[in-house]
């Protein structure tokens, strides 16, 4: 590969080595730190030119240039034709391609064709005419660039007359300028993911990376080296498998191209629908699409190629494919689990295993789901509660305690009270009779069941049987009674010490 050219003063140094001291080429590149071939090449130029020292008056460096290196004849020939710009740039944006690899190509069909130093500088005073942004040398498939334009649209709500402006969402692939515009309802963080979603859709594919703005729905710490993203368009960017690559703060070529594709859809798109009257968001898209689409496959002069050719060529065969589900928007929020194992998401509660009491989770929060993780590991899902001041509750996060507690029921609690006598199960159907609710009882019908460990049956039920006589409603009135032995006389007595019953026997009642 041809060396790079030296400055004007340091050859003239070389002239002036050469021509009046007379020194060696070796010394002479020992002196300036060159090489002896490129003291040799220059010497060789200058006598060539007929060129003494001292150098005439009045050479400036433009002149002493085009002396020792007179330009070459770029009239085109078969022999020694002018490359074509427009394809070496394309071929440029594909991966791995290097200017040295094109001019060997360019070499090998034209033996006799231009040298490097000429083919990179022709080159480059071709880009510096292309009116479009060139700033950046951007590899087809790489990465997309978004923002929002400045530009509104106006939205009418068709019941009140108010109007809401609408934001423009603008995408450009980097290798091609191929452009994605819509309306969303504002730059909030579910209308900004939702419109990557779209994007990807109409792109067909994903980029490897996304350049966006440093927009606060995206990114949370807008730092040079080490930014922070938002952590659902994190998820978002995993999902599709491609990577979030925020612009420098103030650094507006790091996303020239979306720039410049933001100025493009304000003339393209927001100008021809300035006098159109919009009353949802869906009917601004309907009309932007096909805007959009003649934007795409509009030729441009430079390049005598639309957007939608060059995407075709550059970008759409080196992006990567789609997953097979679209993303769903999902919130983050990171929570304690409260004593009661339940951790909140808009005003409702739900369950987690209650071993991560006080523990902090993350919680993902979709439309139809609530999933809570632990160190990255999911550990409860539920189906997402539209209401309000409401607790989802799995049985199985529960601790056995309370599980055994919540599987009680009052018809479940009446049967097992039977089994430990009548009286029993009377008490306990006046205690949750007497509740709002009859589950409000079922703490005081529980302590009473649970005497019959310290008391047989038989006088528990005695015990029962005179509390509903005498109006008690607590476990602490049952104990009392059992306690001070005051339902001995209501067990039932034995059968021969009964008095007679017969319908000609009146009984000592009948006198009172």
């Amino acid at each position: 590969m041809p060396t790079k050219r030296l400055l004007m003063r340091r050859i003239r140094d070389v002239l002036r080595l050469k021509l009046t001291q007379g020194l060696s080429d070796r010394a002479i590149a020992t002196s300036l730190g060159l090489s002896k071939g490129s003291v040799n090449n220059y010497v060789t130029r200058a006598r060539q030119a007929g060129l003494d020292w001292p150098l005439p008056d009045g050479l400036d460096d433009d002149s002493l240039e085009l002396l020792l290196f007179p330009a070459s004849k770029s009239v085109p020939t078969p022999e020694r034709p002018v490359p074509d710009w427009v394809t070496i740039d394309q071929e440029m944006r594909k991966r791995n391609v290097t200017r040295a690899l094109l001019w060997e190509e360019y070499r090998t069909a034209h033996p006799q064709g231009f040298g490097y130093a000429w083919f990179c500088d022709h080159y480059d005073a071709w880009k510096g005419r292309v009116r479009l942004s060139m700033r950046q040398h951007h590899v087809g498939g790489d990465k997309v660039f978004v923002d929002y334009a400045g530009d509104t649209i106006d939205i009418i709500n068709p019941e009140t007359g108010e109007v809401h402006e609408a934001k423009l969402f603008v995408a450009a692939m980097g290798a091609s300028s191929y452009t994605y515009a819509e309306a969303v309802g504002s730059e909030g963080l579910e209308d900004w993911v939702s419109a990557h979603t779209r994007m990807f859709a109409y792109l067909g594919g994903v980029p490897r990376a996304v350049v966006p703005d440093n927009l606060k729905s995206g990114v949370t710490k807008p730092d040079r080296f080490e930014p922070g993203v938002n952590r659902t368009y994190a998820d978002m960017a995993a999902h599709y498998g491609t990577a979030i690559l925020p612009a420098r703060v103030r650094k507006p070529r790091d996303k020239s191209k979306v720039e410049v594709a933001v100025q493009v859809a304000q003339r393209w798109i927001l100008a021809r629908l300035r006098n159109h009257r919009f009353y949802s968001i869906a009917e601004a898209n309907a009309a932007i699409r096909p805007l959009l689409d003649d934007l795409n496959t509009r030729i441009m002069r430079d390049y005598a190629a639309s957007r939608a050719d060059l995407f075709a060529t550059l970008d759409r065969p080196n992006l990567q494919p789609l997953p097979s589900e679209a993303y769903v928007f999902a919130r983050w929020k990171t929570a304690r689990v409260g004593p009661d194992y339940h951790v909140e998401v808009d005003l409702c509660w739900y369950s987690v295993p209650s071993s991560l009491v006080k523990q902090t989770v993350d919680i993902r929060v979709t439309h139809s789901t609530v999933e809570v993780f632990r160190k990255g590991k999911r550990v409860a899902s539920h189906a997402r509660d539209p209401g309000r001041r409401s607790h989802v509750t799995i049985p199985e996060h529960m601790p056995s305690a309370h599980r055994r507690y919540a599987e009680w029921t009052p018809a479940r609690m009446l049967s097992y009270a039977e089994t430990l006598g009548p009286s029993v199960a009377a008490f306990c159907d006046c205690v949750m009779q007497d509740r709002p609710h009859p589950e409000q009882g079922f703490r005081t019908c529980l302590g009473v069941l649970h005497l019959a460990k310290s008391y047989d049956a038989e006088r528990l039920d005695a015990a029962c049987r005179r509390g509903v006589a005498i109006g008690a409603r607590s476990v602490a009135s049952i104990r009392s009674i059992l306690k001070n032995g005051l339902d001995q006389a209501f067990l039932d007595p034995d059968p021969e010490d009964l008095p007679l019953k017969h319908p000609n026997i009146r009984g000592q009642k009948y006198y009172h």
